[in-house]
């Protein structure tokens, strides 16, 4: 791209434009994942909605693809890419609060950390993710599954409006009320409709919850599983807790000589009445020895950050994603196989539950089409060290192949791997045919592909 060419969208961007010959561009072209290296033809930060506009358009008329960066979680990188132009929102992460209607304004750059501390003084809260440095828009408009899910539902049923630019770089309000369509298909279909702006969300009277983690011995893991799937059923709905596997990490109310080594975990959220959460988690300790753990009351942003320094940026990640209606004793015995070798402290499995709230929606609702699924587990590698790719990528593959029989055909696209397209049509069910219209007429170019991608109608 010539030098002209990137001065004149400089003059008429308020935000900052990086190209490959500014001192800042290996920086700016940083994503988390530290196995992605790419290299956009341009960077554009955007100050507001117009900016984006204006590099949409920009992105058009020259042909080249869009990607489009939250808080740069994408596992398989797609807040970036080569040859293209990276729209960063990172710059837009205003967040407002009017406690009268329960509402919050959200700018597209915002992660959950900007969101829970924004809330949290007015006792109100939304269904978030569980690392509080995620974006808020990618998780959301991928389905947002978090702690709150079984009684709010996803993030996704809490957005109430949103302000999006489509591919032809026009500005939308879209709701239930305007661009109803758009409005279905950005909740849950991921990035393929355009770059949202602004969010407006529900909130809920969410502000301290009784919970934290449990740490089990590795051989308690069957029992765990066992359990919880029953206890899930018919919890009550403000329990959002889920099981998983974790390589005790070097924490204070850890016995020091379990530092390093493969543990089953349960990590609780009670978000209902304090006084209950003791009672709520009886049946937990009542199951077996609990090795350690940290729970208690505590302001629901401290469980939504309490991961967050197991996952800086810069390791190297490799995830696989399935839905399960029922968490069969086949399943489980997967479970123990593969997840007791849990290669990385920063490596887990995680079961999320989805029933409750996330049930009551009709699958055509909204694009997130697995309503009738009981869980989303996520098979998550995440290593330091590029000599272990081989190794830790094996990992979540062998595991994942041993659990999918006993799984869904579709997954959760956030947690989805660039090798994961194939099961872009498993992932939306029926819905799949009305989102490849909504994309022909949003995105007819498919501007926005570094996604898990839908094609527009009529194209392959």
């Amino acid at each position: 791209m010539d030098n002209a060419t990137t001065t004149a969208l400089r003059e008429e961007i308020r935000g900052a434009v990086t190209t490959p010959d500014d001192a800042e561009y290996d920086e700016a072209r940083k994503v988390r994942n530290g196995m992605i290296d790419k290299r956009p033809a341009v960077i554009v930060r955007p100050a507001n909605a117009g900016d984006v506009m204006t590099a949409v358009r920009f992105a058009a008329d020259n042909d080249l693809s869009v990607a489009v960066r939250g808080g740069g979680h994408s596992v398989p990188g797609f807040g970036t890419c080569d040859d293209g132009v990276v729209i960063d929102l990172s710059s837009m992460r205003e967040v407002r609060v009017d406690p009268r209607t329960r509402t919050a304004h959200v700018s597209g750059g915002a992660t959950w950390g900007d969101l829970n501390a924004a809330t949290y003084p007015f006792g109100l809260a939304t269904t978030g993710g569980i690392i509080s440095t995620t974006g808020v828009g990618g998780l959301t408009l991928g389905g947002g599954i978090g702690y709150l899910a079984r009684g709010l539902g996803l993030a996704l049923d809490n957005l109430l409006a949103a302000d999006v630019v489509t591919g032809d770089g026009t500005f939308h309000v879209a709701s239930e009320e305007d661009d109803a369509d758009l409005f279905w298909a950005i909740r849950g279909g991921g990035g393929n409709f355009g770059v949202v702006t602004s969010f407006e969300f529900r909130l809920s009277p969410v502000k301290d919850i009784y919970g934290g983690p449990m740490f089990y011995e590795l051989d308690e893991a069957g029992d765990l599983f066992r359990f919880y799937r029953e206890f899930i059923a018919d919890a009550p709905e403000e329990f959002g807790g889920f099981p998983a596997y974790q390589i005790a990490p070097p924490l204070p109310f850890i016995p020091e000589e379990r530092h390093g080594k493969p543990h089953a975990l349960m990590v609780t959220c009670w978000s209902g009445d304090l006084d209950k959460g003791e009672q709520m988690l009886k049946p937990f300790h009542d199951l077996a020895p609990v090795v350690a753990e940290m729970v208690g009351p505590m302001p629901y942003p401290a469980l939504n950050s309490a991961f967050d320094a197991l996952y800086p940026p810069g390791l190297r990640h490799y995830w696989k994603t399935n839905f399960v209606r029922e968490l069969t004793d086949d399943a489980v015995a997967a479970h123990i196989e593969h997840g007791s070798k849990v290669p990385e402290l920063t490596s887990t499995m995680h079961i999320y539950p989805i029933n409750g709230a996330c049930n009551r929606v009709a699958p055509e609702a909204t694009a997130f089409a697995y309503r009738d699924a009981t869980f989303a587990t996520v098979i998550a590698g995440m290593w330091p060290d590029a000599k272990d790719d081989e190794a830790n990528i094996a990992w979540v593959r062998d595991y994942y192949e041993a659990t999918a029989p006993h799984s869904e055909e579709g997954g959760y696209i956030n947690f989805m791997a660039e090798d994961d397209q194939g099961r872009i049509r498993a992932n939306y069910k029926s819905n799949y045919d009305r989102l490849s219209e909504l994309k022909r007429r949003y995105d007819p170019g498919n501007l926005f592909r570094h996604n898990q991608n839908i094609a527009p109608a009529g194209t392959a």
